[in-house]
Order: C-alpha cells, then sequence, then structure tokens
C-alpha cells in the first residue's frame, strides 16, 4: 500500500495555542510497520559542526518563553513567541536546546497555520536525565530558547481508517492529526493516563467527540490499564494504526495489530534489543586508537574516555549532537533519527553498536 501524506485542510479547528509533546524525552518518530500485508522576531544563525566528521546541524532560531502553564499534574507547557515561523505537518517534532545546553525534542501539535508560536508541553520525569526538571524549574516567561527544525518522521498518511492510541503525554502529537483528518473519515481514539488529572489536553481531546463514540479514555486509577486488543479488533483492511506513549504500550499495540493494519510509532526512549550487547572493537582513524567497547558501556563512552571533548547531549540517540561517519563495519543503528541515507555510513554513538566485532570512525 502507498503511503502519501494527507494534506492539510482549510477547515482545521485552530486551538489558541501550538503544542509539543515531551514525553520522558523522545518523541521521534519509527515511521511505519507493516504486519503481514504489505512576538519578537526570531534570530536566524549558523549553527556549527558537532565535529570534524559529524553532518552540518541545521539553522536554528531564537525564541521568546511568553507563557509558562500548568495543564496537568506533573506537565508544564512553554509558549515560544516568534515571526514567520518555519511551516509544519502532524507529526512533526523540533528540538529545543535548553539553557544548559541539552537538547531535548518535542512533538508539534496544534495548529500548523499558526506561523507566530510553538508551544511545547513537557512532563517532569523525576528520575531522568534533567531535561524536563530544567523545562519545568529553570526554563520561564522572558526566557529565550533555541529551537531547530521543524522534521518529521511521524508523518500522517493516506489510509481508509484510523485507530490512534495515546499514553499520557503521548496523547500530544495525535491532537494535529485528528484535527487534520478529512472530512467524514473513519477514526478511534484509545487515551490512557495515571489520572484524569495527569492527562494533558483531555477536556480538548473529549471535545473532538461530543457524543463520546470514537474516544475510549482510560484513567488506571478508575479503570485499570487499557485494553489495546480490544481496541483494535474490527479494523478494516488498510487501517493506519498511530501509537505513541510507553515503551510497554507500544510493544502491547504491536502484538493485537490485526492483519493488514499499517503500525506508526513515536517513541519516548530508544530501541533496545536482545542481540548486539557483545563486546566489540572501535578503531578511531584519525586518532590512531583502538578502544574495547564492553557489552555495558556505549561507543560514546569509550570514545569520551580517550577524546574528551567529543560533543554529545542527550545520551539516548534523540539530538544528534554525537553523530559520527562509519569508515568501516555494520552498524546496529538503534536510534530513530537518522534518514536512511544517513544510516548508511554515520550512526550516533550514544546509543548503536556493532553488528559484528569492529567498528572504524572517522575521528
Amino acid at each position: 500500500m502507498s503511503h502519501k501524506p494527507v494534506p492539510l485542510l482549510a477547515r482545521l479547528r485552530k486551538p489558541t495555542t501550538l503544542l509539543l509533546a515531551a514525553g520522558a524525552a523522545l518523541v521521534v518518530g519509527a515511521g511505519a510497520v507493516r504486519r503481514r500485508t504489505p512576538g519578537s522576531p526570531p534570530r536566524t544563525r549558523s549553527v556549527p559542526r558537532p565535529s570534524a566528521s559529524g553532518p552540518s546541524r541545521p539553522r536554528a532560531l531564537t525564541l521568546l518563553v511568553t507563557a509558562h502553564e500548568r495543564p496537568a499534574d506533573g506537565v508544564v507547557l512553554l509558549r515560544l513567541e516568534g515571526s514567520g515561523l518555519p511551516p509544519w505537518e502532524p507529526g512533526a517534532h523540533l528540538d529545543l536546546v535548553l539553557p544548559s545546553g541539552l537538547v531535548r525534542q518535542y512533538s508539534l501539535c496544534g495548529d500548523p497555520e499558526d506561523t507566530s508560536s510553538y508551544t511545547v508541553a513537557a512532563r517532569l520525569v523525576e528520575d531522568g536525565r534533567g531535561g524536563s526538571r530544567e523545562l519545568h524549574e529553570q526554563v520561564q516567561e522572558g526566557t529565550e530558547l533555541e529551537v531547530r527544525g521543524p522534521r518529521n518522521r511521524f508523518p500522517l498518511v493516506e489510509a481508509p481508517s484510523y485507530a490512534f492510541v495515546a499514553g499520557g503525554i503521548g496523547i500530544t502529537p495525535v491532537l494535529p492529526m485528528l484535527r487534520a483528518l478529512p472530512e467524514g473519515a473513519e477514526w478511534r481514539l484509545l487515551y490512557g493516563g495515571r489520572t484524569r488529572a495527569s492527562m494533558p489536553f483531555l477536556e480538548e481531546v473529549e471535545k473532538l467527540d461530543p457524543d463520546g463514540a470514537r474516544i475510549t479514555v482510560v484513567a488506571e486509577d478508575e479503570d485499570g490499564r487499557p485494553d489495546p486488543g480490544a481496541f483494535l479488533a474490527g479494523l478494516p483492511e488498510g487501517a493506519a494504526v498511530y501509537c505513541c506513549g510507553p515503551e510497554g504500550l507500544m510493544a502491547a499495540v504491536a502484538e493485537r495489530l490485526p492483519d493488514g493494519a499499517a503500525l506508526h510509532l513515536e517513541r519516548f526512549a530508544p530501541r533496545t534489543t536482545a542481540d548486539g550487547d557483545g563486546e566489540f572493537e572501535v578503531e578511531l582513524h584519525r586518532s590512531g586508537r583502538t578502544l574495547t567497547v564492553p557489552g555495558d558501556s556505549s561507543v560514546l563512552a569509550a570514545v569520551r574516555a580517550e577524546l574528551p571533548n567529543t560533543p554529545y547531549s542527550c545520551e539516548q540517540g534523540w539530538c544528534g549532537t554525537c553523530q559520527q561517519t562509519v569508515l568501516e563495519g555494520e552498524i546496529d543503528h538503534r536510534d530513530e533519527l537518522l534518514t536512511d541515507s544517513e544510516r548508511g555510513d554515520s550512526m550516533l554513538i550514544c546509543v548503536s553498536r556493532c553488528r559484528g566485532t569492529r567498528l572504524v570512525l572517522d575521528m
């Protein structure tokens, strides 16, 4: 089945702000997986290359934070204003550079026709790496933040019907998709969270279906865990299933995906795999050093022990800061940021590994 982006419609419902989703961290689309069947104007500047072998990074905008709100328990919403902001389509995301230098990605989920503001919504992750806490506690109204993008690896495609599954903050990339669906489109939504108070934009979601026939809301403290199998039952051939949320929820959706449906995922964390976690060697071609990467460590950690100035940021395959050119060896890609063409000869050394016993990096 051929997938084409669904055109944006003039009849989109327009919210007052644009929303960007941040989960535990990663908000990058995994693409489609088929099962069984085929204010002040922004200041623009160039961003330097992250390393001699890494790719040039996109130009950035500096935008002003004009609102700081709490749309749900543990969730902060920040509105970023500028003028003539780059256009985007449902499923797109931005890179947000925090004052500390950490880079995090957030899914745009408002009105694509609004060119004056973006808004981010991030859940506080108590045991995370500090990005969400910085956004919650240090960024305030009047803060200027650098953003890059937008980019889209989670596009809305044409399909005879749609099923959306969102867990908690994972609702945010789904909102613009629902608004962009053609009049008369067949769709359904399963939205789950720990409590209703912790589910951002719940009231807005419920207004999309006043009769309550298409939307199923499951608060775990009241209803237990959602049942993806029951929700997905009866989908017609060729249905597009979109899921964003915790890894366990996405695994359950993938396991219960009906024959003939196409699954589209957006993850909050990098993929893991049971294979390829053994020890291997990494040769740094330009520096003439050979390193051993243990099974319980990363290429980035091994490289920084020898080259401490090697740039990095997220350490989870979200931002692309640590991207390096690979001269030899078979790469086990574990990010979902790089394009297919980039995967041929480069890797994100914070998460990706070697499928064999040796890699040669242009470092």
